[in-house]
């Protein structure tokens, strides 16, 4: 894709105001660690629940301030997740 094309996604994604993200959650201690891998945002909580939604905050923040360039250049349009399995000594 060259620069233009890219550009012109990124223009295209904040004209829509609305995404459709991916959080993934993990326990950490006494809490829940959160990342949006699309944009590689990251956030806490206490619960799943507060993990989520600090998440989305910090997602909407991030959206809302960050350059054009650098939604661009974080904005991840093709996420795959699956399961392995592995054998270990």
């Amino acid at each position: 894709m060259s620069n233009s094309e890219a550009a012109i996604r990124v223009i295209c994604i904040l004209a829509m105001n609305t995404l459709n993200l991916m959080a993934i959650l993990e326990k950490e201690g006494n809490g829940f660690a959160s990342l949006c891998p699309e944009v590689d945002v990251a956030s806490q909580g206490r619960t799943v629940e507060e993990a989520l939604a600090n998440l989305k905050e910090a997602v909407e923040l991030f959206l809302e301030c960050a350059a054009p360039e650098e939604i661009q250049q974080r904005y991840k349009t093709e996420l795959f997740v699956a399961r392995f399995q592995t054998s270990f000594a």
